[in-house]
């Protein structure tokens, strides 16, 4: 039994494994602090919801939809747990959700910035060694494009993703209802284009070149 589980263990790709969990590892914390600030801005305009439901936390369990998670990895996009938000406790609710929407993608630009910074530290004064190498690839070349991506993608304007909420503040009252009544078939919509290969090379694009904007701010 311990020759085979030692042949076992020779036979797996440790580096495809590690490479694995450091991906997982990302995911979690670009959508972690994604829907938090959701939550804190929501907060700051008066509404107590998302604290309420324990939503103001930096664990990922509280955030992760398994189902959005699974197709993040599977067709390239996914989603979490929406953060509760009652528009109510706004003075002026669309422009409310605007700003709370918004929230989400800004953290996910910040939080590559952040990591790219934290990148730059490491180049400048950390001891090289194997570990601490394998932590600053993955400060640049996972968490700050993964995050660079994920807030771009959320500014897409179709329901439910955050830019629709921002281009709502722009609509009259109207338009606006009838966008927020048909935000539960975004996501359909999201999945039709991605399998037909509509928009990705633009969303690509668009995150490779901010990306590079902000990496070469660091290491020019």
């Amino acid at each position: 039994m311990l020759h085979y589980l030692q042949n076992l263990f020779q036979a797996l790709d440790v580096s495809s494994l590690t490479d694995a969990v450091l991906r997982v590892a990302a995911v979690f914390l670009c959508l972690t602090v994604h829907e938090t600030c959701h939550g804190l801005a929501a907060l700051a305009l008066g509404d107590p919801t998302a604290k309420s439901m324990h939503r103001l936390s930096l664990n990922p369990l509280h955030h992760i939809d398994w189902l959005g998670l699974a197709l993040m990895f599977t067709v390239g996009f996914g989603w979490a747990k929406p953060v509760p938000v009652n528009p109510n406790y706004f003075r002026k609710p669309k422009q409310g959700m605007a700003v709370t929407a918004l929230a989400g993608p800004v953290s996910n630009l910040l939080l590559a910035v952040l990591f790219l910074g934290i990148g730059k530290v490491i180049y400048l004064y950390a001891p090289y060694s194997e570990g601490m190498n394998v932590f600053f690839e993955w400060c640049l070349f996972t968490v700050a494009p993964m995050s660079v991506g994920m807030g771009l993608f959320n500014l897409i304007p179709i329901p439910p993703l955050d830019g629709s909420k921002v281009l709502a503040m722009f609509l009259p009252n109207s338009a606006y209802g009838q966008l927020m009544r048909y935000e539960r078939y975004g996501i359909l919509v999201l999945l039709a284009l991605s399998w037909l290969g509509l928009g990705g090379n633009f969303l690509g694009d668009a995150i490779y070149g901010v990306y590079e904007a902000l990496f070469h701010i660091f290491f020019a």
